[in-house]
């Protein structure tokens, strides 16, 4: 019997079935007005990846998009009158993630500033939904395909926090092992290389990678992250074999921060951390 562990967003509050219907009706004008992914992508600001992900209802099509949609494919309404109805989704979205994740959910969406150290894995706001899709299928216990394609979609959903307008402060540190991990196999591997290029420049988001062959770590621990919600002090988040913590005593936050940004500083630069992942790919 599979494991059965709290819903997540699509799960618990059934929106996923609002963006497939969504998505299907996309696909249909988009082939009815000649345009590929790619080019119709193009129009709207989006890479033929999102696109395909919205038309598939794996992500969710943000108002602003609907509204360039409804003017490129000539939808008459089509696209502009379900703004309401997909805005009410996204706030239960919001509101209806598992106890165990909610607060922290929350205070992603909202944060000014968002740090992210992973030492083993690709953290779930860069993966590819390629990606994605394997680190969940190859899970154990193993989860059924229709609980593996609603995880998939609220990670991809989450990812919409690089779009927010006036945009959040974002690092990453990542251990080099996890550039040399090729989950999915090369050709994902590959995708998802260049995905961490793509993300890298964003003029509010800075990767940094932390060389292997370091001789001294201040933090052989756990992956962690650190938000700073609005108006709200830091805190930080950690997951360990399922089981999350919310850390808000500002002592342990500190100390947190304070690992963090001698990383930072052991890291390689961004621009040096950019030429890494490039040679990387090219050795692929």
């Amino acid at each position: 019997m599979e494991e059965r562990r709290p819903e997540t967003l699509a799960e618990a509050n059934g929106s996923a079935t609002v963006f497939i219907v969504l998505g299907k009706q996309l696909k249909l004008l988009r082939e009815k007005a000649g345009l590929n992914q790619r080019e119709f992508g193009t129009l709207v600001g989006y890479g033929p990846d999102q696109i395909s992900a919205m038309e598939r209802g794996v992500r969710t099509p943000r108002p602003e998009f609907l509204q360039r949609a409804d003017e490129i494919l000539q939808a008459e309404g089509l696209f502009t009158e379900v703004i309401p109805q997909v805005e009410e989704a996204m706030s239960r979205a919001r509101t209806r993630h598992p106890e165990w994740y909610r607060s922290y959910a929350a205070m992603e969406a909202e944060a000014v500033e968002l740090h992210h150290y992973s030492n083993h894995a690709v953290q779930g706001l860069l993966q590819t939904e390629a990606h994605a899709r394997v680190v969940f299928a190859k899970r154990r216990p193993f989860l059924s395909e229709e609980t593996i394609e609603k995880r998939v979609a609220d990670r991809l959903s989450r990812q919409q926090v690089f779009e927010r307008w006036p945009p959040p402060i974002v690092s990453y540190i990542l251990e080099e092992v996890v550039l040399d991990r090729p989950i999915g196999g090369s050709r994902v591997h590959a995708d998802q290389l260049r995905r961490l290029l793509e993300v890298s420049s964003m003029k509010n988001v800075e990767i940094q990678i932390m060389p292997t062959g370091l001789d001294e770590h201040p933090n052989l621990d756990s992956a962690f992250n650190l938000l700073v919600p609005r108006g709200q002090a830091q805190v930080a988040y950690t997951e360990a074999q399922g089981f999350p913590q919310l850390i808000t005593d500002r002592e342990e936050v500190r100390k947190i921060a304070d690992r963090y940004g001698i990383m930072r500083a052991m890291a390689l630069s961004p621009m040096e951390s950019r030429s890494l992942v490039k040679r990387k790919l090219e050795q692929l």
